[in-house]
């Protein structure tokens, strides 16, 4: 745990272990990504398109087919709310033109920040058995997104976003329960167990707290409401003048190690189910009725009742809307959400609907239907001249594409998993 702005470590536990990141990974996809917006070589408006290595990506992710158009601000959006893994390549080929450039990107930018542990593979934390980092080198990743890029910080803390009625609340479940709560990142796999990086503010004051190999999502989120709570009342009282410095995060000292595969007691035949991200899960320790975070604890869980389920989405905050495409849709329109099938609905026929024939020059049908070109050609939905005027049919059917099937790259048989949020 460590101060926003001085950098100064105010408590520590193995920070400088090595550990699997997960998904706290997409915390140094979108400093690069911010980065390249910063620098010109994009913005937030600019279109990235879905490629059939981003729809190959599994198992978390938005599910649009290759072709798909979103912005970055979107990509963004559902990086850091859904965690979804196909948008970190879209992120990726479109500021790197690959992976392979683009971790390159996150490795030079690592490098420079002082992350001295770390190494990046790939954009969204799939397993590998390069793509290592610590709880130090996170709380590094971290101040500098604060500190660095104030402007993007609604990033951090989303509430949830929405498509359609589709619907996915942030994973990082202090976000509207804990008091303060500002960030920032979630991860798990099978091989890293829970991790968080959670940042709070009070009083102007900013912490930032990262919880690494925690047992289950309510066990990381526990964890990180107890180091920020310590830190809040250590901070800059009594406590705080009396207790030994740490230095700052940077001067913690790495440990020469191989970063633990919790793959076992996480994901092991032992457990009654599989962990995932979402779980609820609550740990034996402090959560008696009179515990101070016995309601915390049961702020995590889904509420069981409609009335609720209503005030706790009240509570939480509104999620943001997103699109694909690059302009929002029309109030009242309606939307698909992510990962549904396309329905094409058929136009429906009308008097005068305008055709074109091969000459390029509209025609009209009472029936709807096109009228043969004079030369007896077929007619065709479209004049075949680039100068030619282009007819407008009044309800033309939405075209669907198809999503390409490739096969991801393989994983260590140790790390291999179903989750990473």
């Amino acid at each position: 745990m460590l101060e926003a702005e001085s950098g100064k470590v105010l408590y520590q536990e193995n920070a400088g272990h090595p550990w699997y990141p997960a998904s706290v990974t997409k915390l140094m996809t979108a400093y690069v990504t911010l980065r390249a917006v910063k620098e010109g070589r994009l913005t937030l408006e600019s279109p990235l398109t879905v490629t059939a290595n981003a729809v190959a990506q599994q198992p978390v992710k938005m599910g649009f087919p290759a072709g798909t158009v979103v912005t970055v601000d979107n990509a963004l959006k559902m990086l850091m709310v859904k965690s979804a893994n196909d948008m970190a390549v879209v992120l990726a080929e479109g500021v790197g033109g690959s992976i392979e450039n683009f971790a390159d990107q996150m490795n030079a930018n690592a490098r420079q920040l002082g992350m001295t542990q770390s190494s990046f593979v790939n954009p969204n934390g799939l397993p590998a058995d390069d793509q290592i980092t610590s709880a130090r080198d996170m709380g590094i990743l971290a101040r500098a997104l604060i500190r660095e890029m104030p402007e993007y910080d609604y990033y951090w803390h989303l509430p949830g976003i929405r498509m359609g009625k589709m619907v996915q609340r942030n994973y990082n479940t202090l976000i509207g329960r804990y008091p303060g709560a500002d960030g920032m990142k979630t991860g798990f796999i099978c091989a890293s167990g829970f991790n968080l990086v959670a940042s709070a503010t009070r009083d102007g004051k900013r912490l930032i707290a990262v919880v690494m190999g925690a047992p289950s999502s309510a066990g990381r989120a526990l964890k990180a409401a107890q180091l920020l709570e310590r830190g809040f009342k250590s901070s800059g009282g009594l406590g705080g003048l009396l207790a030994p410095s740490l230095g700052t995060v940077e001067t913690l000292q790495p440990i020469a190690a191989e970063p633990p595969n919790l793959r076992e007691e996480m994901c092991g035949s032992h457990r009654k189910r599989q962990a995932t991200e979402d779980e609820d899960e609550v740990l034996p320790e402090n959560t008696g009725a009179d515990s101070p975070y016995a309601t915390f604890l049961a702020s995590l869980r889904t509420p069981k009742t409609k009335s609720a389920a209503l005030a706790q989405e009240s509570t939480l905050g509104e999620p943001v809307l997103v699109y694909t495409g690059t302009k929002p849709p029309a109030p009242g329109a309606p939307q698909q959400g992510w990962g549904e099938p396309a329905k094409p609905k058929a136009a429906k026929k009308s008097k005068g609907t305008a055709t074109a024939s091969k000459d390029g020059k509209p025609s009209a049908s009472s029936e709807g239907k096109p009228k043969a070109a004079k030369d007896g050609a077929a007619p065709t939905a479209a004049a075949t001249s680039s100068d030619a005027p282009k007819p407008k049919p009044k309800k033309p059917a939405p075209k669907t594409s198809p999503a390409a099937a490739t096969t991801p790259t393989p994983v260590s048989a140790t790390q291999q998993t179903t989750q990473t949020r």
